[in-house]
């Protein structure tokens, strides 16, 4: 099991050459949820052996890249940066030869989302326009969330789900505090990776110098396991492992955008997202609902900035 203080790795802490974060769960100290942070200069190509991972290919920041599995090629159009556009992606299963690609005359930001599986499904694109976005919360807590590869919107996977939510800046997200774990009151257990950006409010660039919050914390349920207890200062690139326990809030400082992306993956034997409240702050969830959505939401739909 993780031990609480390698819960919180700083941007690069995880870097491996050029690549600015390589996590796999043998490093994460789990059994199937990884991430890969890809940087590829113009023209670049690697080869990847998928092996025991399903991966989905979602590019973050850059010019144009495309995927190869079993022999059919994906263009990706992508985006300058995560911030600007919901975009497009791709699936690929286990056991392939992927090849990626920096096709374009800009260098390219590729994130690598991968689970451990064991069956095989058939490669996919999914185009931006069927992103499903979902605009969650309301009030201060508004939030959106792009469910590119959430069961709901994805059935092609074994054990991958991703999702990518959005706060805007002065808001709060991931609340209520809620988990998805094996204690005896989840229905779920899921491992989950937060891969924090963060950006100027008012424009799509990154910023080394903004700042947000995250909170994770175990309750009742995890008797006989190291407590957690943690409340990080998050920066751009930095990751958060949530191995157990209740997460959230995370908290875009005013004057900066917050986005995660959520990978996640777990024994059961059908995807699920579900998850069960804090009881002590659940009242807090249909409080929410009845307050206005933040008007500033959408941050962004396929077409590019709202």
């Amino acid at each position: 099991m993780i031990e609480e203080r390698q819960l919180h790795r700083p941007a690069r802490s995880l870097a491996n050459g050029t690549d600015a974060c390589v996590l796999t769960p043998e490093e994460a100290g789990w059994t199937y949820s990884g991430l890969r942070i890809v940087r590829m200069s113009p023209g670049e190509v690697r080869s990847i052996e998928t092996g025991g991972d399903e991966f989905a290919v979602l590019p973050l920041s850059g010019g144009t890249s495309a995927v190869t599995a079993e022999d059919t090629r994906y263009d990706l159009y992508g985006r300058d940066t995560v911030f600007a556009r919901v975009t497009d992606w791709a699936y690929v299963p286990i056991e392939t030869t992927m090849t990626i690609e920096a096709t374009g005359d800009r260098p390219v930001e590729l994130a690598l989302c991968s689970a451990r599986a064991t069956q095989r499904f058939a490669p996919h694109y999914g185009a931006a326009e069927d992103v499903s976005v979902e605009l969650r919360g309301g009030g201060q807590a508004s939030r959106q969330i792009n469910n590119f590869c959430s069961p709901e919107q994805f059935s092609g996977a074994e054990k991958l789900m991703v999702v990518e939510v959005y706060t805007p800046d002065g808001n709060w997200s991931s609340y209520p505090p809620h988990k998805h774990d094996d204690s005896p009151d989840c229905e779920v257990n899921n491992e989950e990776i937060y891969y924090f950006r963060i950006g100027d409010a008012g424009d799509t660039n990154y910023t080394e110098t903004g700042f947000g919050m995250h909170r994770t914390y175990t309750g009742s349920g995890h008797e006989g396991l190291p407590e957690i207890d943690e409340n990080v200062v998050v920066h751009d690139g930095d990751v958060f492992l949530i191995p157990r326990g209740y997460h959230g809030p995370c908290i875009a400082a005013p004057g900066y955008n917050m986005y995660y992306l959520n990978v996640l993956a777990g024994p059961g034997g059908e995807r699920s997202m579900a998850f069960c409240d804090d009881p002590t702050h659940h009242w807090v969830r249909d409080d929410l609902s009845n307050q206005p959505m933040d008007a500033r939401l959408p941050l962004m739909t396929s077409e590019g900035l709202s």
